[in-house]
């Protein structure tokens, strides 16, 4: 067999996810999740895990995300595609899913976090909106109409 033979022959063994055996990631993924929540706590350092990263069989991506069960707050985002934003039933644990024109997932990130970074503001964003509305009161105190009229 050829090097590059026996390279591409490892590399499809090395695919778990395609495989009917298990990885065992489930519970250190979750004691994973665990460690950073307790160092959220006590540095508020936040943790980003890509679950697309780490090798999972079939049904250990769904086990994981059934543990972790959902929250109060979900969020959607319109931007370059759909996302979803997932409080899981421990508040600081979030599922961060991205998804393609066709709604297939793109990536699924478990964000330990306060609040997941997509959900805030951009410093330009915010900039930018500070001088549409100065412009839009400007505008009303001109027209006498408020911006909800025009």
């Amino acid at each position: 067999m050829t090097e590059t033979a026996t390279h591409l022959s490892d590399a499809v063994k090395f695919n778990i996810q395609i495989g009917d055996e298990l990885t065992h990631n489930v519970k250190p993924l979750l004691h994973e999740i665990k460690h950073a929540l307790d160092n959220l706590i006590e540095t508020g350092a936040t943790t980003v895990i890509d679950l697309r990263s780490i090798p999972l069989a079939p049904g250990e991506e769904d086990k994981i995300l059934n543990t972790l069960g959902q929250g109060e707050v979900q969020a959607q985002l319109n931007a370059l595609g759909l996302s979803e934003i997932i409080e899981t039933r421990y508040p600081g644990v979030w599922i961060v899913t991205h998804y393609n024109d066709e709604q297939h997932v793109t990536s699924r990130f478990i964000e330990v976090t306060t609040m997941p970074g997509i959900l805030c503001s951009q410093t330009e964003d915010v900039m930018e909106a500070c001088s549409r509305l100065t412009l839009d009161l400007r505008d009303d105190k001109e027209t006498n109409v408020s911006p909800s009229e025009n």
